[in-house]
This record gives C-alpha cells, sequence and structure tokens, in this order.
C-alpha cells in the first residue's frame, strides 16, 4: 500500500508539469511543449531449476512507466525529464531477491526456497535529468538511461522490469556526419535490485567511473566503433567481491550491413581488454585478483533474405585457472551490461564463470511486418581454461504487434539450458534450467 501511495503522488507531480501554465513576469512560459509518455508491460515468468530445495518459480509482476517533458522558459535548446517506474508483484510465488525466498507454491515444501526471478517489487525515480542542446551537442546532467553500442558493456537491463539506471553526466556531439562521439561521468549506478546498500542485493552502487565511446559509419558496410569505459570501484567487476574494485575495458569494434542483392548481410568483428582501473588505485585484499589482465572477442554473422534470419557467433571471455594463485585476474566480466542479450536467455552467465566462457551459437527465424518475429537460437557453451563444457541451451522467441491496438505488443519466449559436465567435474553451472514467459508491453504517448 505505501508503494502504491507513493507511486501516486509521484504521478501526481508528474502530471502536474503538464498542467503547468505559471509564467514569468514577463509572460514567458516556464514550462512549455510538454509530453507525456508511459508503459504498461504485465508478465508471466516460470523458472524451474532442476536442484533439491529449490522450488519453481511461477512470477506475475507488472511493470508501470510515467514519464513527462518538457522544453524550459520557451527555448529549444533547454529541456527536462522525469520518469517514475513502479514495478508491483501479483503474486509471490517466486525469489526477487528481496522477498526472503517468496512463499511456496501449491504443492512444494515451505521449508524450500523458489527460485530467482530478478524482479523486486519496488518504485524509483528512474531518470531525472536536465538536457541542454548546442551545436550538435548535448550535455544531459541527472539520472539517465545509457545503452551504448550493442549494450554489451554498459547498458539499462530493459529485459527486467525494473530498468538499471546511472547518476552523472553524460556528454553527446553527432554534430558531423556519420560521427557519433559520447563522454559519460558515472556517481551512483541505480541496479535492477531493491535492497539495502549494504546487502547481497544492492539498489544502489556508489562509483567513480568515465566512460568513453566514438563511432564514424564509412559506408553501409563499415562502422568503426572504438570505446574505452574506465569503471571505478562499486561498479560490480567479477573479481571475488561483492562490489568489486575497478577496471578498464579498451575495445573497437567493426560492424556493417552489406548488401548482396536480396540478402542483407549483418556482421561485427570485435576485441576488447581489461586493465587495471586508470581511476582508482588497486588496494590489494587478501584473496581477491585485483590486477586485470583479460581478453574479449566477438565475432557474428547473419543476413536476412526476404524475411528469413540465419546467423552464427562466436564469443570468447577469457577466464582464470581454479588451480591459479596469483593475483592477477584474467577472467572477463561486464558488470554493467545488459547482459541478458547474451550467452542465453536461460541467464546462467550474467557473470562470467572464473574459468571463462565460449559461446559458439546459431539463430534461424523468420520477420515480417503483418507476423512478427520468431526465432530459434542455440548455444554451445564451454569454459577457457581447465576444459570444461558447461553445457547447451536452446532459446526460442516469437513477438509481434497486436493487431487493432497501437502501441501494444505481445510476446512468448523460452529458454532451455541442459548442463553437461558435473558439478564433481569442476562444471559451476551443473543444474540443468528452464524458463517461460508470458508478456504483454503497452507503450503510449501524448504525441
Amino acid at each position: 500500500m505505501k508503494k502504491m501511495i507513493k507511486l501516486s503522488v509521484a504521478t501526481a507531480m508528474l502530471m502536474g508539469m503538464s498542467a503547468v501554465s505559471a509564467q514569468a513576469a514577463d509572460g514567458v512560459n516556464l514550462l512549455s511543449n510538454v509530453s507525456v509518455k508511459g508503459e504498461i508491460r504485465p508478465r508471466y515468468e516460470m523458472v524451474d531449476k532442476d536442484k533439491s530445495g529449490v522450488n519453481n518459480a511461477n512470477a506475475v509482476t507488472n511493470r508501470f512507466v510515467l514519464g513527462v517533458g518538457a522544453d524550459i522558459a520557451g527555448t529549444d535548446w533547454l529541456s527536462v525529464y522525469g520518469e517514475m517506474t513502479n514495478v508491483h508483484n501479483i503474486n509471490d510465488n517466486y525469489n526477487s531477491t528481496d522477498n526472503g525466498g517468496g512463499s511456496a507454491n501449491q504443492g512444494d515444501s515451505h521449508s524450500s526456497k523458489n527460485a530467482v526471478v530478478a524482479d523486486p517489487e519496488q518504485t524509483r525515480l528512474t531518470q531525472a535529468y536536465i538536457d541542454v542542446k548546442a551545436g550538435g551537442a548535448l550535455l544531459r546532467a541527472g539520472r539517465q538511461m545509457i545503452n551504448l553500442d550493442n549494450q554489451r558493456f554498459v547498458g539499462a537491463v530493459g529485459w527486467r522490469q525494473m530498468p538499471q539506471t546511472y547518476d552523472g553526466f553524460l556528454l553527446a556531439y553527432g554534430g558531423i556526419k556519420d560521427l557519433s562521439l559520447a563522454a559519460a561521468y558515472l556517481t551512483q549506478v541505480n541496479t535492477i535490485k531493491a535492497g539495502d546498500a549494504d546487502s547481497a542485493a544492492p539498489s544502489t552502487l556508489d562509483t567513480r567511473s568515465v566512460v568513453l565511446h566514438a563511432s564514424y559509419k564509412a559506408a553501409d558496410a563499415l562502422t568503426v566503433t572504438a570505446y574505452d569505459y574506465m569503471l571505478g570501484t562499486g561498479t560490480g567487476s567479477n573479481d571475488g567481491t561483492a562490489n568489486g574494485v575497478g577496471s578498464d575495458t579498451i575495445g573497437i569494434a567493426l560492424t556493417g550491413k552489406p548488401k548482396m542483392g536480396d540478402i542483407v548481410l549483418n556482421y561485427r568483428a570485435e576485441y576488447a581488454m581489461m586493465t587495471d582501473a586508470s581511476l582508482d588505485s588497486q588496494q590489494l585484499q587478501s584473496g581477491v585478483k585485483s590486477h586485470y589482465d583479460a581478453d574479449y572477442y566477438n565475432f557474428e554473422l547473419g543476413m536476412n533474405m526476404s524475411g528469413i534470419l540465419a546467423g552464427i557467433g562466436y564469443e570468447f571471455q577469457s577466464g582464470t585457472e581454479a588451480s591459479y594463485t596469483g593475483n592477477d585476474n584474467k577472467t572477463f566480466s561486464t558488470a554493467l551490461g545488459t547482459n541478458h542479450k547474451f550467452n542465453g536467455w536461460a541467464d546462467q552467465f550474467l557473470t562470467t564463470p572464473t574459468e571463462g566462457l565460449t559461446d559458439l551459437n546459431v539463430m534461424l527465424g523468420y520477420k515480417s511486418k503483418d507476423l512478427g518475429v520468431f526465432k530459434v537460437v542455440y548455444h554451445d557453451f564451454n569454459s577457457d581454461v581447465d576444459s570444461i563444457s558447461y553445457g547447451s541451451e536452446i532459446d526460442a522467441l516469437y513477438k509481434r504487434a497486436v493487431p487493432g491496438v497501437k502501441g501494444l505488443t505481445g510476446m512468448l519466449k523460452y529458454a532451455d539450458y541442459n548442463a553437461d559436465d558435473s558439478a564433481t567435474s569442476g562444471n559451476p553451472k551443473a543444474t540443468d534450467v528452464q524458463k517461460f514467459w508470458v508478456m504483454l508491453d503497452y507503450k503510449f504517448t501524448s504525441k
């Protein structure tokens, strides 16, 4: 009830912005060109984890988003935007990471915990920023969503009901044709979780990070992207600590969509290296590998031939041998990425295993304006070191716009992860997992 009251108050405040008619002494509107947008996204998620003491999760949740933006003082270069997000759970038959494991499903043991569905009930100010625009440049100050490139390294984790946002400053420039530049200074990461700062699932992470990103489109067949993500302490890098020491990720990617008659190809070739943090001194702690020396590469090739989709990919994240006792961390990590998009939708590899990860994947599908999109993806997962065969996964998705209702889409989604090597053979991902989703997504806007 308290959360619903908070949402009602916040909604009233946001809606009040759209009704502002106050004027300064010279008659200039304080707020003009007001726009309202929002989203209603109910979802059912089932998780069947083949592990003793873990019940199936059956989560019914809803995301409600309401945002209001406006120009300030009648200008076209100064604007403001505010957005509230409420995540409400219709039931409690899942472990949200903030509900003590949730209540048991009918027929399940109350002494057992439910499988995790990381959608805790909460209400949050997800975005609140001021934009200043001039000469092809944008300066954004405040709380904001940031999605860079394919979101592998910096993203908003939009799949979960509460998105990940960032407090800080973003400077973007697009004043030169085909060139895009972006730099951001981040002071806080607002995670998808809802716990206190000192909990195992904190809603905020204090940090001091700088992200740099540049891309140049030379032609349809070639875009060159370079980046340097200088993450400070608190960003949750994969180093054995709760919040992580900092790290730098420096990389380059070549992408393009060349055409061959009726066939449109798409490709990605990317390399990145992870090194010690530029912004933080590395404080050595007992049992913590705090010097980074890790590598990443990714190759993708896909095609669209009159709606028929096909693709193949190979992604590599380096790892550290279990027997290694030195201080170098050779395990690559993507602490701020939208990681659900990668390495299978069963979410078994949201963090990279210590021994690293290779993902060979193949995709087939079909897409049309009238029928929507259907995809099936197969993954084969292995370690970089110590010769561990983690397992394989089959994912399937069907998504289309609902006829007759503008802004409404429906989705069916399935993931089936099957482990190969056992836990006694050193496999940290030795549990079979199946997941299934049914989701509606309604987006609306006043313009």
